[in-house]
């Protein structure tokens, strides 16, 4: 899952940023209003998380505008501005959640999932195809019942390859889910995670080539 993080302290924008990664999120960042809607312009976001109060401006603006144009990327205000009035603001100019400032990192991470959920298909909290299991909530990844030690990008695309077990999901899907927008698009990211899944699946290998495309994981979901 891709997320836009649009804040402008020096500290808590990279500490928001860290954190997200460290449980598989694909992160991008923001410092302005005029930069995050460039940003949400050109790439696809499951989910923005916007401060208030940013050098050219509060971001409802922002918000607000991106609703007026049709935009239905879900937005977590993120902010110190915590009174009644501040958040009925906050839902009136189009936001979907308003977390205040200070947080804890594990009741945001699970506010981006819940908002990243909205517009997808309702999902099984635990994904199986053939002996391997993968329990969303916990971050767990076991085959044959043998737990996996797997990092946050193994899992996402592992994850995403078992979303859709039986059908091909090509390499620009893969980095446009699992990766930020500081990858290289002609990289060997995909191939290697792709590799260190093998490694760390073991036999018989689940992870399907397909050449000039991308990959499939065989079984049924």
């Amino acid at each position: 899952m891709r997320v836009l993080v649009v804040e402008d302290d020096p500290e808590l924008g990279p500490a928001i940023a860290a954190g997200l990664r460290a449980t598989g999120f694909a992160i991008d960042c923001a410092r302005l209003r005029e930069e995050a809607d460039l940003k949400v312009s050109v790439n696809s976001y499951d989910c923005v998380i916007a401060d208030r109060g940013l050098p050219d401006g509060d971001a409802l603006e922002t918000v607000r505008a991106w609703r007026g144009a049709g935009r239905t990327v879900p937005v977590l205000v993120l902010t110190a501005l915590g009174t009644v009035e501040d958040r009925v603001a906050g839902f009136e100019h189009g936001a979907d959640d308003y977390l205040v400032k200070p947080f804890a990192m594990a009741e945001l991470v699970a506010r981006v999932r819940a908002l990243c959920r909205r517009d997808q298909p309702p999902r099984l909290p635990v994904l199986t195809v053939a002996d391997l299991t993968l329990d969303v909530p916990s971050h767990r990844v076991r085959r044959a019942g043998v737990l996996l030690a797997l990092t946050a990008k193994e899992f996402a695309v592992l994850e995403a390859l078992m979303v859709r077990a039986g059908a091909a999901v090509t390499r620009s899907e893969l980095l446009e889910r699992c990766w930020d927008e500081m990858s290289d698009p002609a990289s060997n990211v995909v191939d290697v995670a792709i590799r260190q899944l093998r490694r760390k699946l073991g036999p018989p290998d689940l992870i399907e080539s397909l050449r000039g495309v991308g990959y499939r994981l065989r079984g049924a979901a």
